[in-house]
């Protein structure tokens, strides 16, 4: 029992150590892709997670899977290490996929991007009024498209991991395009009221 506590914690203290700051919604200890990784670990079942990496990536992260689940019933203190660690490798792994480098767990009062946030809560509300009112009518059509593509990819079946790959690149693809026209990359946000 205390080796694998042990392990965990030294695991956890290096990745916190190289750990440094970055603006990526998924590496939030609130974003999608820990959310996905807690609905894992309370249904058992690692489906909900597998979307957010890539087919190669599955074996890797399913015997982890099995692994934590192992240490997680020893205590609460190897509970709450193993679900850590879970949540770290998880993230790490979909960063990868993405071509991007690893830097971190993002803490519960991280605030993303303006457009990160707004776009999640267009998702959420399952409504684009407000990201429209942000963004120069130019720009309207090609939101809606992609915003209706992703709510048409949300309703998938969780052992469809395909579908499920799907509906995250859409859900990727969106976002990043909600916070490029946010950020004002080529002038693509709306003056902004200046304070």
């Amino acid at each position: 029992m205390k080796s694998y506590t042990k392990i965990f914690l030294t695991i956890l203290i290096l990745l916190t150590i190289i750990s440094e700051n970055s603006f990526a919604h998924c590496d939030s200890i609130n974003g999608p892709v820990v959310k996905a990784s807690v609905k894992a670990l309370e249904t058992g079942n690692i489906n909900y997670v597998l979307v957010w990496v890539r087919p190669e990536d599955e074996k890797k992260l399913t015997l982890m899977f099995d692994n934590v689940n192992k240490v997680r019933a020893l205590s609460q203190e190897a509970k709450e290490l193993a679900d850590q660690y879970f949540f770290e490798t998880v993230v790490r792994i979909h960063r990868m996929g993405e071509g991007v480098g690893y830097t971190g767990l993002k803490p519960a009062d991280y605030k993303p991007e303006e457009g990160i946030e707004a776009a999640d809560i267009a998702v959420e509300k399952n409504s684009l009024s407000n990201v429209l009112t942000r963004l120069d009518e130019k720009h309207h059509a090609k939101v809606k498209t992609m915003f209706a593509d992703l709510q048409s990819k949300k309703n998938y079946e969780l052992n469809d991991l395909a579908a499920g790959r799907e509906y995250v690149e859409s859900y990727v693809h969106f976002i990043h395009y909600v916070e490029e026209l946010y950020s004002g990359k080529e002038e693509h946000v709306k003056e902004m009221h200046k304070h």
